[in-house]
């Protein structure tokens, strides 16, 4: 039998989303202080997710101790999985004895140069080093979940329009199960129970017609003025625009298990009963 037909099992190509933890710093001992006082309110928010290490940040020249950084994500119960760094990183970051990863915004920019440069008219040199267009570059969802900094590579969500139109709301006819995340670039409508350790994650507003027991993350880039709405508020977070909520302080009976809108005032969660009857 053909190997490439073998009934136990296949290798293949493939993409797989995980977080980016992006270090900014080389001062370890602030970084873990942040860390831990940040994640103390809600430690199990990303238990058990996979993360990759992204050094792209750094200066040139800076380094870190990326052993001491894998230690450190463990012990908020994450799991490292992978190093994104430049060329001229990876000679250091090898000490860590993580695989490198590729990150999607650096492939976009190698095919984007690329296509430049088989374009009539445009010099290989200048399309390698032009920097890419703000409209070419994939999206990153930049959160402050629980206060600490993370990227989101938003490869699932839909692409926008060349034009620069609305994008068109996003609809999710199934219920959402533990480790399920659904990204919309609109708003998004949910159909389904959104199970514990779900999330709903839009740039514009939530619409979930079932209970909501996971996580509703609405307005991500910065859109002050989304809401969440729900038909049964049991959430373990909400957030809008990064301004978060979680199961650490108790729901009123109010709006428990109750049909619900969420909003920003100024920078104030409400949570606001509605009157569907």
């Amino acid at each position: 039998m053909s190997p490439r037909k073998s009934p136990y099992f296949e290798l293949k190509s493939g993409s797989v989303d995980t977080l980016l933890f992006v270090i900014k710093t080389t001062e370890l001992d602030a970084m873990r202080a942040e860390l831990t006082r940040r994640f103390e309110a809600t430690p199990e928010f990303f238990a058990n997710d996979t993360v990759a290490i992204d050094v792209r940040r750094l200066a040139e020249g800076e380094q870190v101790a990326l052993g001491d950084i894998v230690r450190l994500l463990e012990g908020v119960r994450m799991r490292p999985v992978g190093v994104v760094a430049h060329a001229a990183q990876q000679e250091w970051a090898a000490g860590a004895g993580l695989p490198f990863l590729e990150a999607r915004d650096r492939r976009a920019a190698s095919a984007k140069s690329a296509e430049e440069a088989s374009e009539p008219g445009v010099p290989v040199a200048a399309a390698e080093s032009a920097p890419m267009p703000a409209a070419a570059q994939p999206e990153l969802f930049s959160a402050e979940t629980n206060g600490v900094a993370v990227e989101l590579d938003s490869a699932a969500a839909p692409e926008s329009d060349a034009r620069g139109a609305r994008p068109e709301t996003l609809v999710v006819d199934r219920p959402l199960r533990s480790g399920q995340r659904i990204y919309a670039k609109g708003d998004v409508v949910v159909l389904g129970l959104v199970s514990n350790g779900a999330e709903v994650i839009a740039e514009g507003n939530i619409h979930i017609y079932a209970p909501l027991r996971g996580r509703a993350l609405a307005g991500v880039h910065g859109n002050h003025d989304a809401r969440i709405f729900c038909t049964c508020l049991e959430a373990e977070l909400i957030s809008i625009a990064g301004i978060y909520r979680t199961t650490e302080v108790p729901l009123t009976a109010d709006v428990k298990g109750k049909p619900v809108q969420i909003r920003l005032d100024e920078e104030k969660l409400l949570i606001e009963p509605l009157r569907l009857t």
